[in-house]
This record gives structure tokens, C-alpha cells and sequence, in this order.
């Protein structure tokens, strides 16, 4: 990818209240980048499932949120990495309805769907890192 980043805040994810503070502090980042509300909706809401993911499987971890140049576009970009158990079948947990969890298995799914990128790396042991990004003209 040929992006530059501009500038990377990260966050602990380990409670339901840095959770919350993550939805304001993406919420906030898609403001300034002139996001539409649909937008900043679809992000915040990526955003809650995969942090709520971190803290329901992967024991807590780090969110990386950056803002983006590339070309005519910017955007926002948001990793997720827990230390976790990982996932032993991606393609499996990224089929609805699929959960380990008890909860309605459309978390990474559904994230995918309201993302305009997404890329995920996990193998058991080893933790999992999810990417998600959004971009527009500027």
C-alpha cells in the first residue's frame, strides 16, 4: 500500500469503558476527516464489534487508530491486535452466524461488510490482528 500515515493514536482495550472511549475517539477522527454520518456510523460500529471482540476472546489488546494520505483520498484506518488464543479457522469465523462465543457471530463479518478494507491475521497462539479502513475523496 502506497499510503502515508499522518498521525497514530493508540488505545487499550481491556473494559467496556475504553471500549466507549474508542467509539468517541473514532467517532471524533471521522469528524475531522469530513466523514458523513453514515460513514462514522458504519466505522464506530466496526469499531465497537472488533474492541468488544478483543475483550470477549483475545483477553484485551491495543487499538491503533491513523489517519491516511494516499493520492486524492484520505482516510482512517483502525488495527486491532490482542494476544489472545487466535483463531484456527478465519474463513470459518468470518461466516455469519458462526460464534464461539454465545453472541450472534456477525462481529468480524459484519465489520468486514462496513469497512471499505479489511485484512486479518491470526493463527492459534499467536493473537490476532484485524485491520478496517474507510476513505473518501479530498
Amino acid at each position: 500500500m502506497s499510503y502515508t500515515d499522518v498521525d497514530v493514536q493508540v488505545m487499550p482495550i481491556h473494559t467496556d469503558e475504553d471500549v466507549v472511549r474508542l467509539r468517541q475517539a473514532v467517532r471524533e477522527q471521522m469528524i475531522a476527516a469530513g466523514f458523513s454520518l453514515i460513514e462514522q456510523t458504519k466505522m464506530i460500529t466496526a469499531a465497537s464489534e472488533l474492541a468488544r471482540n478483543i475483550l470477549r476472546y483475545g483477553g484485551g489488546g491495543d487499538t491503533h487508530i491513523q489517519k491516511m494520505l494516499e493520492g486524492t483520498r484520505k482516510g482512517i484506518e483502525l488495527t486491532f491486535i490482542d494476544q489472545g488464543p487466535g483463531i484456527p479457522d478465519i474463513d470459518r469465523a468470518l461466516t455469519d452466524g458462526y460464534t464461539t462465543g454465545g453472541g450472534m457471530g456477525l462481529g468480524l463479518s459484519g465489520a468486514k461488510r462496513l469497512a471499505d478494507e479489511f485484512d486479518i491475521e491470526s493463527s492459534p497462539g499467536n493473537g490476532t490482528k484485524v485491520r478496517i479502513s474507510k476513505w473518501k475523496p479530498y
